[in-house]
């Protein structure tokens, strides 16, 4: 009797202990699947939230409609150069963008590569670079280059990167290769890793690896901003990350510089 008894003991022991570990599995694994919800930034409607600003013109004033909202899209139309800058600053987030290209350019990059960019950690006074854009991160959005990182900076330590990258430079850039060496840079740029090395700064052109789609048709940009690191996909593919990045937060600015742009989707995924 006294054996049985102690054998009904162990078993509940046992079973409480499974029960206990199980439970604490599954608390575990909600915790790892609680995922936030995300917060748009561009509600489909209209620019709140946001400030333009134009080089010679500065903050909210836009004459020519360089920024207007239609039909679910911002279009920018690339005629001045400037930016749409986020009110707020943010850190530790992932940012969806969807875009595709327009048909309009303008001098002075008439025929030249469309182009913009996303600014990312955006610090310091508006027009502090060039007297357009804020010193920043850049997530470069131009046809064949799409994915380069671009350090737009005050060249301090208060503006840097590090990234592995191949040996072999294109002209005076790195290249992104996660096996490579690491090289900081305090200015200029790494290219996503399968960035053409015959790129011309001509209208329309494509590479021959390309991950971007044809002009006209929508592309999903993903930055995710992580700590002091920073990654970018194009289309479901890494093109291009780095570490030890700074700053680490600041607000977001997306560039009008000579190309026509839309925008349907701008949405941003805080981290744990």
């Amino acid at each position: 009797m006294q054996r049985n008894l102690w054998i009904a003991i162990c078993a509940l022991i046992i079973i409480s202990i499974s029960t206990g570990l199980t439970y604490g599995r599954k608390i575990n694994d909600d915790k790892q699947n609680n995922r936030q919800e995300p917060v748009q930034l561009f509600n489909g409607k209209n620019l709140d939230g946001w400030y333009t600003f134009l080089q010679n013109r500065g903050r909210n004033n836009d004459p020519k409609e360089v920024f207007t909202v239609k039909d679910g899209m911002i279009r920018i139309s690339g005629e001045e150069w400037g930016s749409l800058t986020s009110n707020e600053e943010f850190e530790n987030y992932r940012l969806v963008t969807e875009f595709k290209w327009g048909g309009k350019t303008y001098e002075p990059r008439l025929t030249n590569a469309r182009d913009c960019g996303l600014l990312l950690h955006s610090r310091g006074e508006d027009g502090g670079s060039g007297g357009i854009w804020m010193h920043s991160i850049e997530c470069q959005i131009i046809e064949g280059g799409t994915g380069d990182i671009i350090v737009v900076g005050d060249g301090t330590k208060n503006f840097s990167v590090t990234s592995a990258v191949a040996t072999k430079q294109q002209g005076n850039s790195f290249v992104f290769k996660p096996s490579g060496h690491l090289e900081t840079i305090y200015s200029g740029r790494i290219n996503w890793f399968n960035r053409d090395p015959e790129w011309k700064d001509t209208l329309g052109f494509r590479g021959r690896n390309d991950v971007e789609k044809p002009v006209g048709e929508w592309n999903t940009l993903e930055c995710l901003a992580d700590g002091d690191r920073l990654s970018f996909h194009l289309n479901g593919i890494l093109v291009n990350e780095a570490t030890r990045v700074q700053p680490q937060k600041g607000r977001i600015q997306i560039q009008s510089e000579g190309a026509e742009i839309y925008i349907r989707k701008i949405d941003l995924i805080s981290l744990p």
